[in-house]
């Protein structure tokens, strides 16, 4: 009998996770690791060499690493589910001219699902991820927070968790900094680990190019999209494009038009295959909607609230304040906002806590 009880492990091969799997059974617990199969990037007609969490390369190295360490360790093939729901959902949102966050989507729908139901296949007590975040329960909710390591925290794409499946989740890593879980691994033996470089790249899209990837996906789409108007927000015409899916709000390199000065998308409009471009300060906005709304910290809101909204990963976040109506909330900011493209996550936090978050609808000015 384990000291902690039973918990199942997501292993990529990668450093994180390799730490996140020794150090819990360190501490006692009955580990089983587990590493995803999501997705098989030779069917893409990719040129890059496949790389990254579905790599075989990354798959032995967690089987090895668990065999190393007495973990039983197991791969669980996803590939259709991550398919059908994942990557369609990327197409479709490209071709409604949004800016789609699969990183998201497949954490909330696709790799906690298929966790917890493995976990509960096996009798596992709990289950745990490298991420860098915190998770506690405060008055009947389980509230996620920032890890400690604010360069590394990833809280942003776990919003979309449910609370159901935040009541078994662990993040070990949360309360650490990067360099202490460079420290542990190379302590464990582990300095490969540490010189492999993260990738940061769609796990379907490893060159990094979506565009190709549309275009081998969706038979006949250069065909279809091809000769749009670049105009700008007068409707004057300033040029060509080659279709409004391959162009992402706040883009300003690869337009391939001069006009004398820096050029921005600052909307798309599947419907007529036309892309607004304006000055840097034309995709200043001052609030938005956001839809398909999931709360943490507070079952919903009563009254509007003060915030911090973050509308990337990478972004800083901006005060705000927020009106929910049902599942949508409206969001207005303190100053301007930059870039707001419909499809990502829009992020509500209170200090450290996620409050909850959801799919960017729209922005406004006014």
């Amino acid at each position: 009998m384990s000291k902690h009880g039973k918990i199942l492990v997501a292993m990529s091969g990668g450093l994180d996770s390799t730490v996140t799997a020794v150090m819990l059974r360190e501490e006692g617990y009955e580990v089983v690791g587990v590493t995803m199969k999501t997705w098989d990037y030779a069917t893409s007609g990719g040129s890059k060499k496949e790389t990254g969490c579905c790599s075989l390369d990354s798959i032995n190295d967690a089987r090895s690493i668990a065999v190393k360490h007495g973990i039983h360790h197991m791969i669980l093939d996803i590939r259709d589910e991550f398919g059908d729901f994942v990557i369609e959902n990327f197409v479709d949102e490209y071709l409604a001219g949004r800016t789609p966050n699969p990183c998201v989507l497949c954490n909330t729908h696709i790799k906690w699902e298929a966790l917890l139901k493995r976990a509960n296949q096996l009798d596992c007590d709990f289950i745990a991820t490298g991420h860098y975040a915190n998770v506690r329960e405060e008055n009947n909710r389980f509230v996620v927070s920032k890890g400690l390591d604010e360069n590394k925290d990833q809280s942003y794409v776990l919003w979309g968790l449910t609370q159901q499946s935040l009541s078994r989740t662990q993040f070990p890593l949360g309360k650490y900094r990067k360099s202490e879980i460079r420290q542990m691994a190379l302590d464990m033996g582990y300095d490969e680990l540490v010189k492999k470089s993260e990738s940061y790249e769609i796990c379907f899209v490893p060159d990094n190019d979506y565009r190709g990837f549309l275009k081998r996906r969706v038979e006949g789409l250069e065909e279809r999209v091809d000769g749009g108007k670049f105009v700008n927000r007068e409707g004057k015409i300033l040029g060509n494009h080659k279709g409004y899916p391959f162009y992402t709000i706040g883009q300003r390199k690869g337009l391939e038009i001069a006009v004398g000065e820096p050029l921005y998308v600052i909307s798309i409009h599947p419907e007529t295959n036309t892309v607004v471009l304006g000055k840097e300060e034309e995709l200043n906005r001052k609030g938005l909607w956001v839809r398909g709304l999931n709360m943490g910290k507070y079952a919903g809101l009563t009254a509007p609230l003060e915030a911090v909204t973050k509308i990337r990963y990478k972004n800083a976040g901006t005060a705000s304040r927020l009106y929910q109506e049902g599942n949508r909330m409206k969001v207005i900011f303190d100053a301007d906002v930059k870039g707001i493209a419909p499809g990502q996550s829009a992020v509500f936090y209170e200090g450290d806590d996620v409050l909850g978050g959801g799919w960017i609808e729209s922005s406004f000015e006014v």
